[in-house]
């Protein structure tokens, strides 16, 4: 199937933020001042060659011709009749660096060329954001630096070492818990001192605006595909459309081909950083949004068996179709998490990333206790594959003992 510009770009109707970049009440714009002048020139940049055709064919031809897209959409057969009802995958595993992140990467680092920026940095948990970055730099020949948490530097080595051999730097952050909201914090830092040569490359719909709404629109492509393709293949739309939220950037995207259909929405966060089912209103990394803090509004840590899933808050869009209840989160444990991450392995040969299991695992418990019914038609994201996770899970499957 050939899948053009013109035929995912039509027909579809994403939310967008008001002038102020809020969705609702969520989003908007909370920077120090020596970061508003940035946010307001990737703004009228991101308008600007997001309108203009020659930008769009760029970023189309690169997602294409080196990206790996469309991606397919997968029926799983085996798991279907195991589960009662019929699950198909929508691939974005099967992209060049392999996850959903290539498509902001792509759009964001022609976009720093436009506007003459020579480095990239970029925050990254899992690694696959870093990843991505560090491709895209240097297959467009700019210089890039990725800040990550010492946690999951350990527990994602492969990541760091390919960042490395793709010629980026590597900052291993050691503050607060060493995960992903400190590399994020590290990372706004570098481009308060940096922002006359350097783009930050947020890898999620988080953030101060435009980058909720830049993000989305560049992963976008994920939902819009998969409405086409699965129109094409069974002449209507899923009844649920699921996808892991950490940042909330693969789901996002998904959603965004469906919000005007009849499809159910489900977004499945971490239970130890689901900001959605826990969280309170309140401001980080310059957004306002649904985030895990105590009363006095200091951060809480979270804790997700997926490194790309342990973040305290999530971006504003979500936490605006959950208000408007376009959408439903929910949260899923770890070992719900591992059981799903061994079952699609087993029964359709495929090792999904520790994030996208999370999706399954909330699909898997759903069919289990009748709130999916038999026959209902499904749509799963899997937004990166698990090669990054296997050391990992053989670690924990070791340690605790599990029989698989």
């Amino acid at each position: 199937m050939t899948l053009d510009k013109t035929s995912i770009d039509k027909n579809f109707y994403p939310i967008k933020p008001d002038s102020k970049g809020k969705f609702g009440q969520f989003g908007g714009r909370f920077v120090p001042e020596s970061l508003v002048n940035a946010c307001q020139e990737l703004e009228i940049a991101f308008n600007k060659y997001w309108n203009d055709e020659d930008f769009k064919k760029e970023y189309h031809d690169l997602l294409h011709y080196y990206g790996g897209r469309p991606t397919p959409i997968t029926y799983c057969q085996n798991l279907s009749e195991k589960l009662g009802c019929r699950l198909w995958l929508k691939r974005e595993d099967l992209t060049h660096t392999g996850s959903h992140k290539i498509n902001n990467v792509i759009g964001q680092a022609l976009l720093a060329k436009r506007m003459g920026k020579t480095h990239l940095i970029a925050e990254t948990g899992a690694g696959q954001h870093g990843v991505a970055t560090a491709t895209a730099a240097a297959l467009l020949g700019l210089k890039c630096k990725v800040y990550m948490g010492a946690t999951d530097a350990k527990r994602q080595a492969l990541n760091v070492f390919r960042m490395k051999l793709l010629g980026s730097e590597v900052e291993v952050v050691n503050s607060g818990s060493k995960t992903l909201k400190d590399a994020v914090n590290e990372a706004m830092r570098a481009w308060v001192s940096q922002v006359d040569t350097t783009h930050y490359c947020l890898g999620s719909v988080m953030g101060p605006h435009p980058f909720p709404f830049m993000v989305r629109e560049f992963q976008s492509i994920i939902g819009k595909e998969a409405r086409v393709q699965f129109k094409e293949l069974t002449n209507s739309d899923p009844d649920y459309v699921v996808a892991c939220v950490g940042g909330g950037s693969n789901a996002a995207g998904t959603f965004a081909g469906f919000l005007d259909s009849e499809a159910k929405l489900v977004g499945v966060e971490a239970a130890g950083g689901a900001a959605l089912s826990y969280g309170t209103l309140g401001v980080v990394h310059g957004m306002r949004s649904m985030l895990l803090q105590d009363e006095s509004g200091q951060i809480n840590e979270a804790h997700s068996i997926s490194a790309g899933l342990d973040y305290p808050g999530v971006g504003p869009e979500h936490a605006y179709l959950q208000e408007i209840k376009r959408a439903t989160y929910v949260a899923a444990e770890d070992s719900q998490v591992l059981k799903a991450f061994i079952l699609l392995s087993k029964t359709e040969g495929i090792i999904p990333a520790l994030e996208s299991a999370h999706g399954l695992a909330w699909i898997v418990k759903a069919c289990s206790s009748g709130e999916i019914k038999k026959g209902s038609l499904v749509v799963l994201t899997l937004s990166g594959r698990g090669d990054k996770d296997v050391q990992q899970v053989l670690e924990i499957i070791e340690e605790k003992g599990y029989a698989f």
